[in-house]
């Protein structure tokens, strides 16, 4: 089951209060990046993020899921409804994540 455009949107709506914020359709999924950085997608209907030490402190109880057959685990975000919350989490795991590869 592919993500729905509406779903993405949402999702997106969600994290406007944040700037940076891009994204990049991947078969019929979408991959979330902040600052260049990819903190995790939209998978099926579901916001998963990277398990980062700052996510798994903020979201202690978290449930691991992956986004498609063979994938690392990511972990679900629950309280997609809350904007403040959505800020908090992707600019604290910016910090924690690999600045992006250089193209040649």
């Amino acid at each position: 089951m592919a993500t729905s455009k509406q779903y993405l949107e949402f999702v997106l709506d969600q994290l406007s209060l944040l700037e940076d914020i891009s994204y990049r359709a991947m078969m019929g999924e979408y991959i979330v990046y902040y600052q260049g950085k990819i903190i995790g997608g939209v998978y099926d209907d579901r916001f998963l993020v990277k398990p980062t030490q700052s996510a798994k402190r903020m979201m202690p109880d978290a449930p691991y899921e992956s986004p498609y057959a063979g994938a690392k685990e990511m972990l679900l975000v629950e309280r997609i409804e809350d904007k403040a919350f959505l800020r908090e989490l992707v600019s604290s795991m910016a910090a924690e994540l690999p600045a992006p590869k250089k193209k040649k």
